[in-house]
């Protein structure tokens, strides 16, 4: 699914053609997705100030509220000229003058939800934890919150009540750099090592959303170029090659129901 590098890459592509723009019309093909979509005829006339991300949320504001736009296990959101023929999977545009932003989602698991009250309040978001690039991710906040869990490090790293948007691919890419084992006991890793984590999932998200996002499955950037950075993965979805730092053959077990590749001699 598009994890946060892909959803901010998504954030800044549409930012320079909406931003500032007023709506001229909304067309809702597919009422349910993951849930109902609401009827928004209401942001007909309105100018859309800002678009913001929270974790892998998109929020688009209004004077008077916001949209929530999530892309779920296979959507993406594409600048077009409004008269372009809708396919079978593109259930929502929110038009403007010269163009409109369209939602094509094959597996109808992402979201188009309007809230008339601040965002951080909905409940989708309102228990999500810090963002992983801003400053109140840190060692103290990581180590302090892994002392208190029995959980392995990974599913610790990718409860988004913990930090906001670390997905499997760059939990599973910043814990090998780290050399921690991603089955390991939170509560068992030393806080040098937490401090060392905290550095590479900042430093592989940074890396991510410079190069464009990680092109997997159906993911493309809002012009249709895909992203680049799977490119540059180390270990996510290599198990059975030669681990790049070491040549032992990777491996692979599920944690927090998602396949986790590591490395049994770099990472422990």
């Amino acid at each position: 699914m598009p994890e946060l590098p892909e959803v901010e890459t998504t954030r800044r592509g549409i930012i320079p053609h909406i931003e500032g723009q007023i709506v001229h019309g909304t067309a809702v093909r597919q009422p349910e997705l993951r849930w109902p979509v609401p009827t928004l005829e209401h942001l007909t006339g309105q100018t859309l100030r800002t678009v913001m991300r929270r974790a892998k949320y998109l929020l688009l504001h209004f004077d008077h509220g916001t949209l929530i736009l999530h892309l779920g296990m296979s959507g993406s959101l594409r600048i077009l000229p409004p008269d372009t023929p809708p396919q079978a999977h593109d259930h929502f545009d929110l038009v403007f003058g010269g163009l409109c932003l369209r939602l094509r989602d094959p597996r109808r698991f992402g979201a188009v939800l309007w809230t008339d009250q601040p965002p951080e309040r909905h409940p989708l978001l309102r228990r999500l934890g810090p963002e992983p690039l801003s400053d109140t991710f840190d060692t103290n906040h990581l180590y302090t919150t892994a002392r208190h869990r029995h959980i392995p490090i990974k599913a610790l790293v990718m409860d988004g009540h913990v930090v906001a948007g670390v997905g499997n691919i760059y939990a599973t890419e910043a814990l090998f750099l780290s050399g921690i084992a991603p089955a390991r006991r939170c509560n068992r890793i030393a806080r040098p090592r937490i401090a060392m984590l905290v550095k590479h999932i900042k430093q592989v998200l940074t890396k991510a959303i410079t190069q464009g996002g990680t092109t997997l499955r159906d993911f493309q950037r809002e012009d249709g170029r895909p992203g680049y950075f799977a490119q540059s993965l180390c270990i996510y979805g290599h198990e059975g090659l030669p681990c790049p730092a070491c040549g032992t053959t990777l491996r692979a077990r599920s944690i927090a129901q998602r396949n986790s590749t590591w490395c049994p001699h770099c990472q422990h």
